[in-house]
């Protein structure tokens, strides 16, 4: 392990929780106005996960009024506050850019525990 790892690997965040493609996420995220700040919360289904480390992010899109909204987050930026996984989804691809196209029911993910959801 060099130098670089060592010093990315004492900054990486450890209470984000384990999700992958397919997931339902609530991300929390630190959004600053003139010198107040707050906190939003973006609730979608993560469709594809990048990188490694450091650098890694994902991407969470969600319908709001009848439009797809894609946001790309970073795992390890200080804005974002907290990561919540809602549901887990039966998926058989790392990305799922295939949703863009889909609309209504179609865009729909099977979830594998119909319960209650997952929160920490």
């Amino acid at each position: 392990m060099n130098i670089v790892e060592k010093i990315e690997n004492s900054s990486l965040k450890t209470d984000i929780p384990q999700f992958k493609s397919g997931d339902t996420v609530k991300v929390y995220q630190r959004i600053k106005e003139g010198d107040k700040e707050r906190i939003q919360v973006y609730e979608g289904v993560v469709i594809a996960r990048k990188g490694r480390g450091l650098r890694s992010a994902f991407t969470v899109r969600k319908n709001s009024y009848g439009v797809g909204v894609e946001k790309t987050f970073l795992i390890n930026s200080p804005l974002i506050d907290k990561v919540e996984l809602l549901y887990r989804g039966k998926v058989r691809r790392a990305k799922l850019y295939y949703l863009r196209k889909k609309k209504g029911k179609e865009a729909k993910i099977e979830r594998l525990d119909m319960a209650q959801p997952i929160i920490k």
